[in-house]
């Protein structure tokens, strides 16, 4: 009987900690959209299941107050809610959808970037050493009263900018902490970057954002991470759910599309630009990843903007 009562006071308690994670971002952001509150403190408001969103997925620790969530790395799909909390540890293109939100009760959530450099400053204070197993980039936990405790903590001191200053830093590296010692720990010391598959996963992936454009050469990729092109592969398809070929084109596409939208290039010469030599190529891998032909797409884009 105690254990199913403590069972329904932690329940009960969560539930009011939502409620209130909820009223606040609620009143922080009251318009559709997303704002950095603080340095790498972003809130974010939806008022119905927008259209699915395709950019890049920077290292962070992601909490929903209200509504659902959906993102897609490569092959995996991942949902959250207010039951879960999602991690992120490298920067990896991907697709995000809200899934429920309406305008009685919106899509509300907390997202914190995670600076590699605290997380490595904490897990040496905390005695943790990196580990060597290896695991995706991306996961889903269910979240516990202490995490969503120190979470809703952060987001009452974003009310006083003179609390934040001094109190913020202190409750972001709790979450840190809760979230090395927790069921993610071993995604989180990716971030830490001292060593090992995961840390060299990094420098590939650096290295093909950089030279996105560019033709991708896995062997030399490979020889200067002193892997071999099949252990390279494998460890980069762990970390990311892609091949590094995917990786890189879905950089291109995105970059390809944010051209045409926003610097008004045609078709052609956005795949030149990202670094396709065969414009109908270019149109169908297009097609593959967002649903549309460029024109088109782009076309609708421009619609949905000025509606």
């Amino acid at each position: 009987m105690s254990t199913m009562t403590d069972e329904c006071s932690v329940k009960s308690r969560m539930d009011d900690d939502l409620a209130e994670l909820a009223q606040r971002i609620a009143a922080l952001i009251e318009d559709d959209g997303t704002i950095e509150m603080r340095p790498g403190v972003f809130l974010s408001r939806s008022s119905d299941p927008a259209g699915r969103f395709y950019g890049s997925c920077e290292p962070s620790f992601c909490v929903i107050a209200q509504g659902s969530k959906t993102v897609q790395l490569g092959d995996d799909l991942f949902r959250y809610d207010p039951a879960h909390y999602l991690i992120s540890t490298m920067e990896l293109p991907c697709m995000a959808e809200v899934a429920k939100a309406s305008a009685e009760e919106p899509y509300l959530s907390f997202r914190l970037v995670l600076d590699p450099s605290v997380v490595t400053s904490v897990m040496v204070e905390s005695a943790q050493t990196p580990s060597r197993t290896e695991t995706r980039a991306m996961d889903v936990s269910p979240l516990g009263p202490s995490l969503l405790d120190a979470a809703l903590r952060l987001v009452r001191l974003l009310d006083s900018p003179l609390d934040y200053e001094v109190l913020g830093p202190l409750v972001i590296r709790e979450i840190i902490y809760r979230l090395l010692a927790g069921p993610q720990g071993n995604r989180m010391r990716h971030l830490a970057r001292l060593g090992g598959s995961s840390h060299r996963m990094v420098r590939a992936i650096d290295r093909i954002r950089r030279d996105f454009d560019k033709l991708l050469r896995v062997e030399e990729i490979a020889a200067d991470l002193d892997m071999s092109v099949s252990g390279f592969h494998a460890h980069f398809k762990t970390a990311t759910s892609m091949s590094p070929l995917q990786f890189q084109k879905q950089l291109r596409l995105q970059e390809a599309r944010r051209l045409m939208l926003s610097e008004s290039l045609d078709a052609a010469e956005a795949g030149f630009r990202v670094g396709y030599e065969d414009a109908s190529h270019f149109n169908r891998d297009y097609k593959r990843l967002f649903g549309h032909p460029p024109v088109r797409d782009v076309a609708r884009l421009r619609a949905e903007l000025t509606s």
